[in-house]
């Protein structure tokens, strides 16, 4: 038996990583979580695009560092949404992508858009899904009072953050939080949570099925897995 042939044989058959596009519209942070996590080999894939409506977004120059294809598609150079969006399918699909991420994404997304690629296009939201849907989260949440918030990874549907979640991660509220303290504890949480959910969807281990979202084949909870404060202030090596 040749060895040698056997070995170059399960070479050709070994398979293309799993190819990620995120869209965003600013600072990029939680593309900078998704891409330090590829660096260590825990992101399952191989972010391949990043694109962004907003030219001077500092999340394109953080593509750039790490040698991802950074790609401007300015929406006002469009005459209407369905206009921006068609363009934005092209560029999206010429890189052939097995999973779309919106990492603040600032842009209202037709219902074509949602549908091509429903399924395999997610989205990270600064609030405990369902509440607080849009902007503002941090806000409302102070405004109203609540002992607990955070942030939310689930599917896109047409419904504006309104698909399944795939996981959450809690931040509890001090009386001496204000806007800014609880945005960025929120944001911690967000760079945790997103790539863990990333990995999940590249493994195969979660998918959207119907309206709900399951994991090793068992349907979630709308929530979806949700990290208690602790677990994530743990994990974050946070002092209290």
């Amino acid at each position: 038996m040749d060895n040698t042939s056997t070995q170059n044989d399960l070479e050709a058959v070994e398979t293309e990583p799993r190819r990620v596009v995120v869209l965003l519209s600013g600072g990029g942070t939680n593309l900078q979580a998704l891409i330090d996590a590829q660096s260590h080999d825990e992101l399952g894939g191989e972010i391949v695009a990043v694109i962004s409506n907003q030219p001077e977004a500092m999340g394109l120059q953080r593509a750039r560092d790490a040698g991802i294809d950074a790609v401007v598609l300015p929406h006002r150079e469009y005459d209407n949404r369905d206009a921006f969006d068609g363009a934005l399918i092209k560029v999206i699909e010429r890189h052939e992508p097995d999973l779309v991420v919106l990492a603040g994404f600032m842009r209202i997304l037709t219902p074509r858009f949602v549908q091509r690629f429903l399924g395999r296009l997610i989205n990270i939201h600064p609030s405990l899904l369902p509440a607080y849907q849009g902007l503002h989260t941090h806000a409302r949440a102070l405004a109203d009072g609540v002992a607990e918030h955070g942030c939310s990874v689930h599917f896109v549907t047409e419904e504006l953050d309104g698909g399944p979640s795939i996981i959450q991660a809690v931040v509890n509220v001090s009386v001496d939080d204000n806007e800014d303290s609880l945005k960025a504890r929120v944001l911690d949480r967000e760079h945790l949570i997103f790539p863990i959910a990333v990995r999940w969807l590249l493994e195969g281990r979660v998918r959207l099925v119907g309206d709900h979202a399951t994991i090793d084949g068992v349907t979630l909870p709308s929530i979806g897995m949700r990290l208690s404060h602790e677990d994530a202030a743990e994990e974050l090596d946070e002092g209290s």
